[in-house]
């Protein structure tokens, strides 16, 4: 069989492909959706408010934002960041552009967005992180002796699974 038959019409080989590399583009989700908007809330990656969230209030050009914390929220001033600063989240508020300070803590409260953002494992990770880095050495002894227990508690328990089996 050399080609498909589509409304009674025959195609070759090579159209046949294209026609299906097409459907496949056509009905495949859209992978990417995170885009830079404004409400979108952001994780500040990298400059003094590193590991900070704000929200983008508007967009300056193709390379920069203006964000906000707000500051007695989340401690970011009201600044304009490159995009290269920052990671988008899946978190959004419904906000005007240009917002005052005022409007977004108020889209932030009605939305809950900081309880959403605690909750996220992409937060629960970042806190992890935080809190083994500030481990003293008696701290990460005691994590190693439990880490020792729990698996020596499932090596046993898989022994005696294989043995019944």
């Amino acid at each position: 069989m050399t080609g498909s038959n589509i409304q009674g019409k025959r195609l070759s080989g090579h159209a046949s492909v294209l026609l299906v590399r097409l459907a496949f583009y056509l009905s495949s989700a859209m992978t990417f959706t995170r885009f830079v908007s404004i409400g979108r809330v952001v994780l500040i990656n990298y400059g003094p408010d590193a590991g900070k969230i704000a929200t983008i209030i508007d967009v300056v050009d193709e390379n920069k934002a203006l964000v906000d914390g707000p500051f007695s929220v989340t401690g970011v001033n009201r600044h304009v960041i490159n995009f290269k600063r920052l990671s988008l989240t899946d978190l959004t508020v419904d906000i005007p552009r240009q917002a005052r300070e005022k409007t977004l803590k108020k889209a932030l409260a009605k939305a809950d967005t900081l309880a959403k953002w605690e909750a996220s494992t992409w937060s629960k990770k970042i806190q992890n992180k935080k809190t083994r880095a500030e481990l003293n050495d008696f701290e990460r002894f005691k994590s190693m002796i439990a880490r020792k227990q729990k698996n020596s508690l499932i090596k046993k328990a898989v022994a005696t699974a294989r043995k019944a089996h």
